[in-house]
């Protein structure tokens, strides 16, 4: 169904998605088609508005977190986020994102993060929760409506909303 990629056990994580040919900075992985909407926030929703929230078809649901993500979401003219490759990507990489990169808040995971990454948050958070310096390297790679619910808060926050 996805070229380039393939379903696979991982050792910690259940299933997980995988590369079975490179990919450069800035390709896309995966494109995103939406399956449903939902009509609240769980572990395979994906916020793509504000306040909309939806199933995603295909192995965009089977896609791990990383606090160290090696592809970043973009939105696609349909709604739907693709995976864009923030990293360059090896045969037999596994393909991994952070979920704070496309949803506000994330309240539905284990206290415990599994990534491994050497820069693990130690759990799983949404976008509210990150601090800035991480929002600013994931520039380019986030979904916009997490940018824009930000500034919505700054400027309520500031008296100017």
């Amino acid at each position: 169904m996805d070229n380039g990629i393939e379903l696979r056990g991982t050792q910690e994580k259940g299933e997980g998605v995988f590369a079975t040919q490179p990919f450069q900075v800035d390709e896309t992985v995966m494109v995103g088609v939406i399956d449903r909407e939902l009509d609240r926030n769980h572990s395979h929703a994906s916020q793509v508005g504000p306040e909309r929230f939806v199933l995603h078809d295909g192995l965009v649901p089977k896609v791990n977190h990383s606090c160290e993500p090696n592809c970043g979401i973009r939105l696609n003219t349909s709604g739907a986020h693709d995976y864009v490759a923030r990293a360059s990507i090896a045969v037999g990489d596994e393909i991994t994102f952070d979920y704070a990169m496309r949803n506000y808040s994330v309240d539905h995971f284990a206290a415990r993060c599994r990534c491994g990454s050497h820069r693990c948050r130690g759990r799983i958070t949404g976008w509210r929760d990150l601090p800035a310096e991480r929002k600013a390297d994931y520039h380019g790679f986030v979904a916009p409506y997490l940018i824009e619910i930000d500034q919505a808060l700054a400027a309520r926050r500031d008296g100017h909303g």
